[in-house]
């Protein structure tokens, strides 16, 4: 029987994302199941989902707020990922590194790709919105900055991040952390075990 797949959809500027990306290479190593990375625009998935981001949904709410925080802080001591920060130039505009994840894919350098940006994001606290800042970014990653963003303006890839996006939605997304198995949704880092007890599932068939 082949592992079971697992889309997740992300964008670098949810940092319920980032902590789902800390935590999936366990899921995968506990189930076999491989998790597979669709780049989306978060920003993109609002406007098409009439939804809002949370900073702003809730912004009225402070008990709202002051949860959300406290979740956080549960899930980073439950899980050890003392290297999580909020990034001081929060909400930051994704859209430059999300078509550059698009190239990154384009030239099988994705999950490198990925472990940089997200550490810039979540854990130095780089401006990820500043092209010099990417630039510099992915090169002390090791990564080839100037393919990967010349790539990002091509209009394929720009069609692809649209494309990746408009699917999400027609499939039910609004938000980010979204994950996919087959046509199944579950949404949020709460969702996790969900996702887990699916896998096993449908393993186990």
């Amino acid at each position: 029987m082949k592992p079971v797949t697992v889309e997740f959809l992300f964008d670098f500027g949810s940092p319920n994302a980032y902590l789902c990306h800390k935590v999936i290479p366990s899921i995968e190593a506990r189930t076999g199941a491989i998790f597979e990375y669709i780049p989306i625009l978060l920003g993109g998935l609002f406007k098409l989902a009439n939804n809002r981001s949370p900073i702003e949904a809730f912004a009225g709410i402070p008990n709202k707020q002051a949860y959300d925080k406290l979740e956080i802080t549960r899930f980073v001591a439950k899980y050890g990922l003392s290297r999580y920060q909020i990034n001081p130039f929060f909400p930051v505009n994704t859209l430059k590194i999300m078509r550059g994840a698009c190239a990154a894919q384009k030239l099988a350098c994705l999950k490198r790709y990925v472990e940089v940006v997200y550490a810039a994001m979540w854990e130095d606290g780089k401006n990820m919105d500043d092209t010099s800042v990417i630039a510099a970014t992915l090169a002390a990653g090791g990564l080839d900055s100037e393919k990967i963003l010349a790539l990002s303006q091509d209009p394929e890839i720009k069609a692809m991040l649209l494309h990746n996006t408009q699917s999400a939605h027609d499939r039910g997304a609004f938000g980010s952390p979204s994950f996919l198995i087959g046509q199944e949704l579950w949404f949020g880092k709460d969702r996790l075990r969900d996702v887990e007890d699916e896998i096993l599932r449908l393993s186990s068939d």
